[in-house]
């Protein structure tokens, strides 16, 4: 299994796209760092439900706030999904050991957090009138990408 993917959830609201998300992770060997407030609680049934039976598979790091998140992990590039961003998250060459990063369903990445780390900032393609994703979505459309660059480390 790889732990060069990281997946951080900046405050999600929904329990079924974090729990497919977890499931994600779990698949892949990627850690899962999630940043309260949480829109529900760890042991929603809906949550899961959506991570069925993959919950023993999961590295899952829980957090306060974004300050703690960011003290515990002071190391790796960040990059963050927004449609603020004016980069493909496809024209990224990403670094192993990185951190990407996505917010809540409803409003995204916080300004201050996008401000942080501008060179950072990517953005799936979509048509023009599509607001975004599905959040489980774009969590899978990055990490596939990232490891795709990697050559799938420990997959198979």
């Amino acid at each position: 299994m790889t732990t060069m993917l990281n997946i951080v959830m900046v405050e999600p609201e929904i329990p079924p796209n974090t729990g497919n998300i977890a499931r994600l992770c779990a698949a892949t060997g990627a850690v899962l760092h999630l940043v309260k407030p949480l829109g529900f609680s760890l042991d929603d049934k809906y949550l899961k439900r959506a991570g069925l039976d993959y919950w023993h598979l999961l590295k899952i790091h829980v957090y306060e706030n974004f300050a703690e998140f960011e003290m515990k992990n002071p190391d790796g590039r960040r990059y963050l999904a927004t449609t603020k961003g004016g980069t493909a998250h496809s024209d990224f060459t990403f670094a192993k050991g990185s951190y990407f990063l996505f917010g809540k369903e409803t409003k995204g990445l916080a300004p201050e957090i996008l401000a942080r780390y501008p060179d950072g900032l990517m953005r799936l393609p979509m048509i023009s009138g599509a607001r975004s994703l599905n959040l489980s979505n774009s969590v899978a459309v990055v990490a596939y990408e990232a490891l795709r660059q990697w050559g799938y480390p420990g997959l198979v």
